[in-house]
């Protein structure tokens, strides 16, 4: 039990026999340090409730709660806020607990969830972008943090793999191609091995031929046969997708590597193909879905609306499915043979109405029964350093591999600038760097909350102070080295004793707020409480230093304690930091 949650169930408990409902007791850290370490505000909206003045109920309240071996003191604050100041001795013997526990004091969920992450949304043709990355990064922190609590956790890619634009590809290549066998329809097997294209003669390609339809009304109609053909079986056009997905797929693997991001599952929305159609006609036939010019429509508008909710278009009028359809499929999927108890989809927010359509139509099929939670997790964007969505200075839109060559570069700028890893090699300097430059690029998107839109500063995030992944790293690599030279000076960690100072107390306290961070970061969907608490972890840590002189401590009891706190406190960050997708260096 947390040293939160211990509070908690004792204010619960003194709440309860007052006769009000126990959830008045919920403990929070204190909004003022001079104050207390805690505060419950439950005797407020009790006191209302009752019809009873605050503090005369706050001052019942501490009348009742459990003090020992915990409290140290109880004050009525304000119009009714409770303070609380924990013993030095019971400070000690939770930290001492967070030690000696591998996973720092955070507890497993009770019930585990089988979970499916989906993000990420690679294209077929497209080499992964900068657009790609809130997605990847914000997806991957969360699917680290739920398998942390103890959810059963599988990603998916999601790839883009089906649809008008392998449409737009086979017409392409055919043109500039005419002559290769995919297009002969007498041949049926046998296709060559290797492929006619490579990725890039895809991302050349298929700008072409997007704009050439616009307006070319015959060429949209080869696009639409051809796309229906494909998703009829037609050897041929199989036969070339399937290369245009492989060196794709290939790519794409590579960049989320190189941001160390990998998938259980590289699902496409080619996957589900053979459950489309028998799920539209299941639709059909239930009268959930209707013919609407041509097209298959259903309605999803329900009672309560209080802004229009167009119809979930599933078939164009050509036959052809959409990504719409696929989606819906893809939840059956998931449902009928992965066993999802939930899914989350990390996707731009602006897909908002979508995802609500492809719910809505989940729920009245009985794809997905009310036991299976579907949640989009929406996002901002990610601007330049003017405001403006982040670009070349051609206007084109960046490429990911650019963008992680970039921040590794000015990470290696940053460690001269900074006189670290001189001498090193340059094997261990490039790769110091490189995770360096990683962490400015996760840290600078994941310290915003995700729904906001936010400025990528390169310069600011690659600093080596201030609220960056950079310093939070530094912060790790300080503390392992400041034991391994305790280590080298055969002083060892000991029992964790009452703090003495301030900075002592402060940063066991802080060390014992990790569970709540977790379990808030995980019940709002939000790893930037994950980054606040790192950042918050560092400088009390810093301060740490400053006023207690580790290893010219004379007196070795408390030398010996404040030792097993620093590595408590560099096994927490770390972890943290590992949450959210960060490598700490062995040395920096």
């Amino acid at each position: 039990m947390s040293l939160t949650s211990d509070l908690t169930r004792r204010f619960s408990a003194a709440f309860e026999s007052a006769g009000h409902d126990p959830a008045l007791g919920s403990v929070v850290p204190a909004q003022r340090a001079e104050f207390g370490h805690f505060q419950c505000n439950g005797a407020l909206p009790g006191a209302k409730a009752a019809g009873k003045n605050p503090r005369d109920l706050a001052a019942e309240i501490i009348d009742l709660v459990d003090r020992s071996e915990l409290v140290a003191e109880l004050s009525v604050a304000g119009p009714g806020f409770i303070n609380i100041v924990v013993a030095d001795s019971a400070i000690a013997r939770y930290v001492q607990a967070t030690a000696d526990d591998s996973r720092l004091g955070v507890p497993l969920r009770s019930a585990s969830t089988n979970l499916i992450v989906d993000y990420g949304g690679p294209n077929v043709a497209k080499a992964m972008h900068v657009g790609h990355l809130r997605s990847t990064i914000i997806g991957d922190a969360l699917a680290r943090l739920a398998r942390f609590v103890g959810d059963e956790v599988t990603t998916d890619a999601h790839f883009g793999d089906w649809g008008t634009q392998m449409g737009m590809l086979l017409v392409a290549v055919e043109d500039e191609m005419p002559g290769l066998v995919y297009f002969d329809e007498s041949v049926t097997d046998g296709y060559p091995e290797e492929s006619p294209v490579t990725l890039a003669d895809l991302q050349s390609l298929y700008p072409s031929i997007s704009r050439r339809v616009r307006d070319d009304a015959h060429l949209m109609t080869r696009v639409q046969e051809a796309t229906y053909a494909l998703q009829q079986g037609r050897p041929g056009y199989v036969a070339l997708w399937e290369h245009f997905v492989e060196v794709s797929r290939a790519s794409q693997r590579a960049d989320f590597a190189a941001l160390g991001v990998d998938f259980d599952l590289w699902y496409g929305e080619s996957t589900v193909h053979d459950r489309v159609e028998p799920l539209i006609n299941r639709l059909l036939s239930d009268g959930l879905a209707r013919e609407s010019e041509g097209a298959i429509v259903v309605e999803v508008e329900e009672e309560g609306d209080t802004a229009p909710m167009p119809p979930l278009l599933l078939t164009k009028a050509t036959g052809a499915y959409l990504y719409s359809s696929t989606d819906v499929a893809t939840v059956d999927l998931r449902v009928d043979a992965l066993d999802a108890d939930e899914i989350w989809y990390v996707v731009d927010g602006r897909q908002a109405l979508h995802f609500e359509q492809v719910f809505r139509t989940a729920r009245a099929a009985g794809i997905a029964p009310p036991s299976v939670r579907l949640e989009h997790i929406g996002f901002g964007t990610m601007n330049g350093p003017d405001g403006k969505p982040f670009q070349t200075r051609k206007g084109g839109v960046v490429r990911l591999a650019d963008v992680i060559e970039l921040v590794r570069d000015r990470a290696l700028d940053r460690l001269e600038e900074n006189d670290l890893a001189a001498e090193y090699s340059a094997d261990e300097r490039l790769d110091i760097a490189t995770k360096v430059g990683l962490a400015a690029l996760k840290f600078g998107d994941l310290q915003n909350h995700r729904t906001t839109n936010y400025s990528f500063d390169l310069g600011r995030f690659t600093e080596f102070s201030g609220r960056t992944g950079p310093y939070l790293q530094y912060g790790a690599v300080r503390a392992r080295s400041l034991l391994d030279k305790a280590a080298s000076a055969e002083l060892a960690p000991g029992p964790v004793t009452p703090p003495s100072v301030d900075a002592e107390r402060n940063l066991m306290l802080r060390l014992l707020r990790l569970p709540e961070v977790v379990q808030r970061a995980y019940e709002l969907r939000a790893p930037n409480h994950l980054t606040e608490y790192a950042f918050d972890l560092a400088v009390d840590l810093n301060r740490f230093y400053e006023e207690c002189h580790v290893l010219n401590e004379p007196d070795h009891e408390r030398q010996a304690s404040w030792l097993t706190l620093i590595a408590t406190a560099a096994a927490s960050l770390t972890a943290v930091l590992g949450l959210i997708g960060i490598d700490v260096p062995g040395r920096m």
